[in-house]
């Protein structure tokens, strides 16, 4: 008579032992050590940029020292919304990441109205990974040997110099918006699209200031047709230590490119705060230091929190720049 229930019962027991085997893999499963598989790098621009010289180096260290491949994956368009979308899209698990200069978070949102991202409610910051000063350059024609002698004479002569940029909003501009604006200074703007085209137009006289990356200038500077005067980082660069910082004349002065790694709203922290140590570590690592400077890159690293902190500054000092040179939202 009790044969139904003694099998409802047995049969009840036996989920029940199905179900506690299944635990301890479950409980494996979401403990597992991260990184168990391959990480992705996101990049928003064509390989051989900024972002991609930094995102390829730390790329070897990083997959050295995880012991998982990390992988660059270049998503150029639409001055960073591609890649950010591609980022917004992927699960916030930490294994894709976004690496790329302050534009992204710092301008874009001030001249774009309906940007297709929002960088506090979508990206978390990871870790600033490095800086690249720009430098300020005088055509050799110039007369002026030193940053206070160029600055005495554009005081002297307004209206009678030109600079280049690499474009409408690019740091370039802003950069010497923020220097014109400090110090009254009027100096006509001619925007290029990009230092490839600035730099050369310096060296024809076709402008007589620019601000531009290291490279870019030494070659020119070598032969004599250039001039470096002054650099936009907050500090003397290690690139060029005798080159004085524009900061010792203009206070609190610093429009140098930064370039770090973000992760995805939702990202555990402890994936954060793993790839932010060992972003920090890779950094300092003799051959990506060679690699950076080279292409005029100081390494940096540090902590989610210290790189949020700089993003928010970094924000605001480009914010006014912005309002500076009258550029308006698009």
């Amino acid at each position: 008579m009790n044969r139904p229930h003694t099998c409802f019962a047995r049969r009840k027991l036996c989920l029940g032992l199905m179900a506690a085997a299944l635990v301890p893999a479950v409980s494996s499963a979401s403990t597992e050590p991260w990184p168990s598989k391959p990480i992705r790098f996101i990049v928003p621009y064509a390989p051989g940029g900024l972002p991609d010289t930094v995102a390829r180096a730390l790329s070897q260290q990083l997959t050295q020292r995880l012991g998982k491949s990390v992988v660059v994956d270049n998503r150029p368009g639409a001055n960073g919304v591609v890649a950010a979308q591609a980022l917004k899209s992927s699960p916030a698990d930490g294994y894709t990441f976004l690496v790329t200069d302050g534009s992204m978070m710092s301008i874009n949102p001030v001249i774009y109205k309906n940007l297709a991202y929002e960088p506090k409610r979508d990206f978390v910051p990871v870790s600033l990974a490095a800086r690249s000063p720009l430098f300020l350059a005088v055509n050799a024609r110039v007369p002026a040997d030193s940053l206070a002698s160029f600055l005495a004479l554009a005081k002297s002569k307004p209206g009678t110099l030109n600079y280049g940029s690499s474009g409408i909003g690019s740091s370039h501009q802003l950069s010497m918006e923020a220097l014109k604006a400090a110090l009254k200074l009027d100096i006509k703007h001619i925007p290029f699209r990009g230092s490839g085209q600035s730099v050369p137009a310096l060296i024809g006289d076709q402008v007589q200031v620019v601000f531009a990356a290291l490279p870019s200038l030494s070659g020119f500077v070598k032969s004599g047709q250039v001039k470096i005067l002054g650099t936009n980082s907050l500090h003397r660069s290690s690139l060029a230590p005798q080159i004085p910082a524009i900061s010792e004349v203009v206070p609190g002065y610093d429009y140098a490119v930064t370039v770090g790694v973000l992760a995805a709203a939702g990202t555990p922290d402890a994936v954060v705060k793993k790839m932010a140590d060992a972003v920090a570590e890779a950094v300092k690592v003799p051959e990506v230091i060679s690699q950076f400077h080279v292409a005029g890159i100081e390494p940096v690293g540090g902590s989610s929190g210290e790189y949020a902190k700089a993003i928010s500054n970094e924000a605001a000092r480009y914010a006014e720049a912005l309002k500076l040179a009258h550029v308006e939202a698009e």
